[in-house]
């Protein structure tokens, strides 16, 4: 298993087939997010035209509490947006303000949508490798958002739960501190409905991240 760390180790050549088909559903599914959620998202598409424009990476950290549900699924839904909307030098990352592990069940729910993970799931923190294309793969596991693997400047802090949002009125290091609270899952874990509240979350992160790639790119190209 490679050392631990975030990262794209290759750039996309073909997205895998299923992953595709979830993100054109995503696509169908954006003229209803309401303008009120696309206005607290806008923040986020500027940071990536400032730097698009500027030929500089932008760096995306998605943080929640345990970095185990919603901020692995907006890194990961993130980096598939960007690939789909044909956005270069978007580089994405999660983290927490503690360390877990990721849930078995966020892992399911993006299997389910087409993100392949391979790695051993009998340690206390396991790392993954997720697949997203036929050469493009990350390094996922649970970790504290300033964990030295993550970047520690000029990237953006986007807060997907609300805790996190109340816990970290300042995250050094970040040029934007963006929060878009998302409701977590985590409720429904022992219940019949775990594997439809997760998709739907997954879902609803998913569309949202498409979203701001697919505004992003429209604007350049504008």
């Amino acid at each position: 298993m490679p050392a631990h760390r975030d990262r794209v180790v290759a750039k996309a050549t073909i997205m895998k087939e299923q992953l595709i088909q979830s993100l054109k559903n995503m696509d169908t599914n954006v003229a209803s997010i309401s303008e009120e959620r696309k206005a607290k998202l806008m923040p986020l598409v500027y940071f990536i035209l400032d730097n698009q424009r500027d030929n500089d990476p932008s760096e995306l950290i998605f943080v929640c509490t345990h970095n185990a549900r919603r901020s692995h699924m907006a890194q990961l839904w993130a980096a598939a947006a960007a690939l789909y909307c044909d956005l270069e030098n978007i580089e994405t990352y999660s983290g927490g303000v503690e360390v877990t592990r990721i849930h078995p069940n966020a892992l399911a729910s993006l299997e389910r949508s087409g993100f392949e993970f391979s790695g051993e799931d009998d340690i206390e923190n396991p790392s993954f490798l997720v697949q997203l294309g036929d050469s493009v793969m990350f390094e996922v596991f649970s970790k504290k958002y300033d964990d030295d693997t993550n970047p520690q400047k000029n990237f953006a802090a986007v807060l997907v739960c609300s805790e996190v949002a109340e816990a970290c009125p300042n995250v050094e290091g970040a040029s934007l501190r963006l929060p878009i609270s998302y409701d977590d899952p985590k409720e429904f874990d022992r219940s019949d409905l775990a594997e439809e509240r997760y998709d739907e979350r997954s879902f609803q992160i998913g569309t949202e991240m498409l979203f701001v790639m697919k505004t992003a790119s429209e604007k350049l190209t504008a």
